[in-house]
């Protein structure tokens, strides 16, 4: 061998590790926060990985994605989110119910943020406005705060003779105060009373409904992610109790319950999964208007109000999207 031919062959061995990393396209990285469990979450997942799937991004082939879950101990959402941070994920999906994308938003300015979100994006600063968000944060919003106040407007004419709303939350979520300040005035302008049923772990539901019954409290408001999870168990209890309530998800009703009334909430995933692909793709948050959920749905289970003695309205049954008998 030559020197010359020597030269060349270490050049070349020199180089080749350099090409090759050139050749290997290193897939991004998305950091998925969530409130709940991946069981809980199932649905809006599959509809967020189809969002991404039709923008072009395919979890395993050209993406990986970092799942945190805070399986419901929403205090652990800022460890999570500043973990994904330090991972230098590139792009931050926060979904699930909780105050994900307000804990998101304080974790990182820089990296973009995804959301959905029940409260309205600009009062409370999520975004400078719907139309132009600005900063790195754009989503979808259901103005959940608009929906408990029709529940509220639901139950008062599906049970006309209550007196007292109860509302069942649980107080490890901090969108509880915005919960009850939105149902508060709804059951202000009835002229009812709103009474606040606390259940913060599975065990406490039973307890819940008991408590209704013992506070004479003629129908409950039932609204958390941690409840949906258990939407058999609570339906169930409701209907041991002889308490009417209102749900946010139709499965609950598939489950037995009276009455839902809610945004689709596989749509709102399916919108976020869009977006985030489309930012994969060059897009900016700043220019990507924040969306509003526009599918709500009525769902009413006859058997459930024949099994508590009630006789659903006319108006009601005309307007519901769906009638379970």
């Amino acid at each position: 061998m030559t020197r010359r031919e020597l030269i060349f062959l270490l050049a070349t061995v020199l180089t080749l590790p350099r090409a090759l990393r050139a050749q290997q396209k290193v897939m991004p990285v998305v950091g998925y926060l969530n409130g709940t469990t991946p069981e809980a979450n199932a649905l809006g997942l599959a509809a967020f990985l189809q969002g991404l799937s039709e923008t072009g991004w395919v979890e395993g082939q050209n993406l990986n994605i970092e799942y945190r879950w805070a399986e419901f101990h929403y205090d652990r959402l800022p460890a999570l989110a500043a973990d994904l941070v330090g991972q230098k994920v590139d792009l931050i999906v926060a979904v699930g119910g909780a105050d994900e994308a307000f804990v998101a938003k304080d974790a990182t300015s820089t990296i973009p943020i995804v959301f959905s979100t029940g409260a309205d994006p600009v009062e409370t600063g999520l975004v400078a406005s719907l139309a132009r968000p600005g900063g790195n944060r754009t989503g979808v919003t259901n103005l959940t705060q608009l929906l408990w106040q029709k529940r509220v407007e639901l139950l008062a004419e599906l049970v006309p003779q209550a007196k007292a709303i109860g509302l069942l939350l649980n107080p490890n979520n901090a969108q509880t105060g915005r919960i009850i300040n939105s149902t508060q005035q709804a059951v202000n302008a009835k002229g009812l009373q709103l009474e606040i049923l606390k259940a913060g772990t599975e065990a406490e539901i039973n307890t819940a409904f008991a408590t209704a019954v013992d506070r004479h409290i003629g129908a409950v408001i039932v609204g958390d992610p941690l409840f949906d999870s258990h939407s058999g168990q609570v339906a169930a209890s409701a209907a041991r109790h002889r308490v009417p309530a209102i749900y946010s998800w139709r499965k609950y009703v598939a489950d037995g319950g009276l009455i839902s009334y809610g945004a689709i909430s596989t749509a709102a995933f399916y919108t976020v999964g869009v977006y985030a692909g489309r930012i994969l793709n060059g897009a900016k948050p700043a220019d990507l208007p924040v969306q509003q959920s526009t599918n709500f749905e009525l769902v009413v289970n006859l058997d459930a109000a024949k099994a508590l003695g009630l006789t659903v309205p006319p108006a009601i049954l005309a307007r519901a999207d769906e009638v379970i008998e």
